[in-house]
């Protein structure tokens, strides 16, 4: 029984799957936005929450009432941005 143990294959698939896990790391974000990007402040993490809630119950308000519940759903959306900020800013000062 004749064994083909090349070396430069194995080397191949190694390669491979090496450059594989690097490339599945280095596509891994560092936090992901929302409630998770919250490391160990569970007070943030319930505003994002809270802000995802209001701006689902804005998207089901019946009209836009003048402008104003667009407005307002900017304004949830620019709340969230800003807090998902503050817990990256806590996270790494």
């Amino acid at each position: 029984m004749k064994t083909n143990k090349n070396p430069w294959k194995l080397l191949a698939a190694l390669s491979i799957a090496a450059f594989g896990v690097s490339l599945a790391v280095a596509c891994t974000p560092a936090a992901p936005p929302g409630p998770a990007a919250c490391n160990n402040q569970p007070n943030m993490a319930a505003a994002i929450l809270s802000l995802d809630r209001a701006h689902d119950w804005l998207l089901r308000a019946e009209q836009n009432k003048g402008g104003w519940r667009d407005e307002a759903m900017r304004s949830t959306d620019g709340a969230r941005s800003a807090t998902i900020a503050g817990c990256q800013y806590a996270d790494t000062h």
